[in-house]
């Protein structure tokens, strides 16, 4: 591949994780998310979110044609369950449901670390940062052919868009020091809407994949 190539193909490759990880529009999800938690928290979160996607990114750049042989994933298959996951959150977030992080004890604040640290896996780091969408598009832009150069480089910029992802998420506080707890209430609950629309889009891709893999199969 020619450098002149090579240039244009890192940009496509950026603005396509940048158009899927949409780090500033997942700005106020995040923060309706870690709303409760205290800064060292926050930032705790942002890290292992955005260290968790790049993991699985990477893996699947790697893997991910052989994962999905073994396994006998298909990519709507993993929207449907992405889409299931996502809206579940967002339900939880839709009713506001109380977190236990304002406790005291040593208990309770063991409890806290362990909500955040579940938090910043699953639904932060998979399948909001790297969910069926994401990791699809690295495996397009990875192709077929895995050529070591192509493999390093998409993975590469991957960690440059999960860095910048990681500044944002921790900026985000300075939101929340701006916004009273009623907005921040309120902020959840939208938040939590959208993620119930954007998992319902996940579950229609997904339906509408199966649909044509039967399609072409018959």
């Amino acid at each position: 591949m020619k450098i002149q190539d090579l240039y244009l193909h890192a940009i496509t490759v950026f603005m396509g994780f940048f158009a899927m990880l949409n780090p500033i529009g997942n700005i106020p999800v995040f923060l309706g998310m870690v709303q409760d938690f205290d800064k060292k928290t926050q930032n705790k979160v942002a890290l292992r979110a955005t260290v968790t996607a790049f993991t699985i990114i990477a893996i699947f750049c790697v893997f991910g044609h052989i994962i999905f042989r073994l396994f006998g994933i298909t990519v709507p298959a993993f929207q449907i369950a992405g889409g299931i996951i996502v809206f579940i959150i967002g339900f939880q977030m839709l009713n506001a449901k109380e977190n236990p992080i304002h406790a005291q004890s040593l208990d309770e604040k063991e409890q806290m670390m362990k909500i955040a640290h579940d938090m910043a896996i699953t639904p932060l780091g998979i399948p909001l940062l790297a969910g069926p969408g994401t990791i699809s598009t690295a495996m397009n832009f990875v192709g077929a052919e895995k050529s070591i150069t192509n493999v390093i480089l998409v993975i590469v910029i991957f960690g440059i868009m999960c860095v910048i992802t990681y500044l944002l998420f921790v900026s985000s506080r300075i939101i929340a020091i701006k916004l009273n707890p009623s907005m921040l209430k309120v902020v959840s609950r939208i938040m939590g809407l959208i993620l119930a629309v954007i998992a319902v889009q996940m579950l229609i891709n997904g339906i509408e994949g199966t649909i044509n893999m039967f399609d072409k199969a018959g």
